[in-house]
């Protein structure tokens, strides 16, 4: 028995043992030089694709293509707003079901970046943060804020306490390999003062002190607290480097292109500059680097932020909108995750011994600890192509690129040479009819008698709808005497509104009088028209529209939307009559939110109308109709270019807003030459910035997909279609 007993625990003692080296063993680390997993420091190449601007039926093909364009890590943020739409209710099902999503990164054989936030900017409404989290007693965003850091804490700590629960921090033997707190702080932090620093020290502490096994990252973040990284977000980061020389240079955001707002251009960046910039970061001493976005997907529902940003959240990334690899951008970075990777050994062995070649040109040469050797050589010149010699040997450099020589002696990849491949992207028509119209026309004179409640005075948009619909309505009246001079004249009256954003539709007596909207760069618009009163009384209804909430900025929170301003009316007997003060109802969206129209299931209370659209093109105005499922696998799309403005939804899931206003920016050519900012590489003038609005395959049925429209200005839904999403490749 005795024998029995230590050979039982000698066996005990090996398993526990064995166990304890594995926790070890996967246990990531990091130096000066770069993330060691598993005790093996890597380069490693991320791409940001974020789960629900997407459907999970999507996910697994879009990590694969990942994964075969070099990739190692995923990179996605969490959404607090979606996770925990009101305080303690928490939602992980379908487009939010992150567990899922990180399973299947694990299962392609990749590594997640978790970027936990909680606030994430991100073009996303609201920053990330939950509306209701502005109505917390005494809150205020981002700082030294106890009602702040309780409600951050809480969430962090729930989603840190569901990844642990199914084994997916690489401690645990899952893919999670980072973590980030906080987000682009640095810029906001200067305004916040010591509360600012204060807040950067507990926020580092708080989730350190999760005991997760991985590191901790804070991007855009110089003073982040040991043993937390600060990392670099741009265009470029060749320039970054750490706060502690411990620390290894990682890039968590190597912007791929641009995001877009209504109003604005769409954005390309030349994949030569964007591969010039990663071999730069490369050849300093970076070992990470994060696409952002490798897919930038779509802004479903009314999750776009900003304000304005489009519901298209295309970013001109490696992989399109719909899921299609964009050429020639995917393929030259693939090429470029090998040149780097044949240079991994001498990269994270050495520092660069740097040789200069002429006026405009480098080499940086690095050497392995087995004798090998690798170089990146470099020509910032704008203008001229370089010939430059390196161990005695000729070489060509185009202006604006490097080359990577693996063996110090062959190119195996320049970044300004792009092979032939170039996608062209054809959205063609299909053969499904969209069919049984029908309407319904929001009632202008009914909303005063439906209003919720009347005070003095214009109150803020968002603390009377808490974002639950995009609309609100503001009414009032005005009393014209039979003897105001202005009516025997015969002259109009002129109508002044200023607002703080972000659109108003304004209506006298039921009848549209007038539009203005506010653009991402000037949310604050004034409304001046001229209108037409009759004598008694006149009812003034201004409907508010929001399109989207603030995601950046110090305290956005505060931020106002909504007619914030005067309401003034011009040109009556004496002079002026300031509308701004007097008894005003209020009404929180439309009725046909009210009574659900988008579900395909609802009970509505109002009747659908049949007629003709061709002669329908009123405002605010709801339309209804049925089609099959076109043949195929093709990605397909909504071509909304003969409507103005609303939403659309299709079986009840929203496809997003639609605004089909025309681009305003300068399309007058892209080089890959010199420094890319917003200001260059414009597409898409003299049309709508978007026009094709993506609807996922997994939302069809075969057989009559209701598709319902609401549109705000008046539109042609008889020109609405269903495209699908074509690409080919040149040879």
């Amino acid at each position: 028995m005795a024998a029995n007993s230590v050979s039982h625990c000698f066996s005990l003692s090996i398993i526990m043992l064995f166990l304890y080296l594995q926790l070890i063993h996967c246990n990531v680390t990091y130096d000066r030089k770069a993330i060691a997993i598993d005790g093996q420091k890597r380069i490693l190449f991320a791409g940001s694709i974020h789960y629900p601007r997407s459907t999970p039926e999507m996910w697994e093909g879009l990590i694969q293509k990942a994964k075969n364009g070099g990739l190692d890590v995923i990179d996605t943020y969490v959404f607090w707003n979606l996770h925990e739409p009101s305080p303690g209710n928490y939602n992980f099902e379908g487009r939010y079901d992150l567990v899922q999503f990180i399973k299947l990164v694990k299962k392609a054989g990749l590594y997640v970046h978790l970027r936990i936030g909680p606030y994430i900017c991100g073009e996303w409404n609201f920053g990330g943060f939950p509306v209701w989290l502005k109505y917390v007693p005494g809150i205020s965003f981002r700082t030294d804020n106890e009602p702040f850091k309780k409600a951050m804490a809480k969430f962090t700590q729930k989603i840190v306490q569901m990844m642990k629960d199914e084994n997916l921090f690489e401690s645990q033997g899952g893919p999670i390999i980072l973590s980030q707190i906080e987000n682009e702080y640095e810029p906001e932090s200067k305004l916040y003062g010591p509360a600012g620093k204060a807040y950067v020290k507990w926020a580092a502490k708080m989730a350190v002190g999760l005991n997760t096994g991985v590191p901790w990252v804070m991007c855009k973040e110089y003073d982040a607290p040991d043993p937390v990284i600060n990392t670099c977000n741009g265009f470029y980061c060749d320039y970054f480097s750490p706060n502690k020389p411990y620390k290894p240079t990682l890039w968590t955001e190597a912007w791929t292109g641009w995001f877009s707002d209504f109003g604005g251009p769409n954005y390309q960046r030349p994949v030569e500059d964007l591969a010039f910039a990663v071999a730069r970061f490369i050849q300093k001493g970076g070992s990470f680097v994060n696409y952002y976005m490798y897919h930038g997907g779509t802004n479903f529902g009314r999750t776009a932020g900003g304000p304005f940003i489009t519901t298209s959240y295309d970013y001109d990334a490696p992989i399109d909108e719909y899921g299609l690899i964009r050429q020639p951008k995917y393929d030259h970075l693939k090429e470029l995750h090998k040149a780097v990777k044949l240079c991994e050994k001498a990269l994270l062995n050495s520092d660069p011994n740097i040789v200069i070649l002429g006026s405009y040109e480098k080499a940086h040469v690095f050497y392995s600890e087995s004798g090998g050797c690798a170089a990146f050589l470099s020509n910032y010149n704008l203008r001229s192509n370089a010939k430059v010699t390196f161990n005695n040997m000729h070489y060509n450099l185009p202006r604006w690129s490097i080359s990577i020589l693996p063996d110090c002696q062959n190119v195996v990849f320049n970044t300004a040479k792009v092979g032939p491949k170039a996608s062209r992207v054809q959205m063609v028509p299909t053969n499904v009819k969209i069919e049984s119209w029908e309407t319904f026309n929001e009632d202008v004179h009914s909303v005063d008698d439906e209003s919720s409640m009347t005070v003095k005075g214009l109150l803020e948009q968002l603390n009377i709808t808490r974002d639950t619909s995009d609309y609100l309505w503001y009414t009032t009246s005005v009393r014209i005497s039979s003897s105001e001079s202005f009516l025997r004249k015969g002259t109009p009256l002129t109508l002044s509104i200023q607002t703080a954003g972000h659109g108003i539709h304004v209506f006298i007596n039921g009848q549209l009088s007038g539009s203005a909207f506010g653009t991402q760069q000037k949310r604050k618009f004034s409304f001046t028209k001229n209108i037409n009163l009759h004598p008694g009384e006149n009812k003034i209804s201004i409907l508010s529209i929001a399109v989207g909430l603030p995601n950046i900025g110090p305290h956005f929170e505060t931020w106002n939307i909504g007619v914030q301003g005067s309401v003034v009316l011009h040109g009556l007997d004496e002079g002026k009559k300031d509308l701004t003060w007097q008894k005003w109802s209020y009404k929180v969206g439309l009725k046909g939110e009210a009574d659900n129209l988008s579900s395909p299931n609802s009970i509505p209370s109002i009747v659908w109308t049949r007629g003709s659209l061709e002669t329908l093109k009123h405002p605010l105005t709801w339309y209804k109709a049925f089609f099959n499922a076109p043949g195929g696998d093709d990605p397909l799309a909504l071509d909304m270019s003969g409507m103005g403005k609303g939403q659309v939804w299709i079986n009840g899931e929203s496809i997003g807003r639609y605004w089909t206003i025309s681009v305003n920016g300068n399309c007058t050519g892209c080089s890959y030459v010199g420094a890319f900012r917003q200001t260059k590489c414009h597409f898409g003038c003299g049309g709508p910035t978007q026009q094709w609005y993506h609807v996922p395959r997994s939302w069809l049925k075969p057989t009559r997909n209701s598709l319902v429209v609401f549109e705000e200005i008046g539109g042609d839904a008889s020109k609405i279609s269903i495209v699908k999403r074509l690409t080919t490749t040149d040879k």
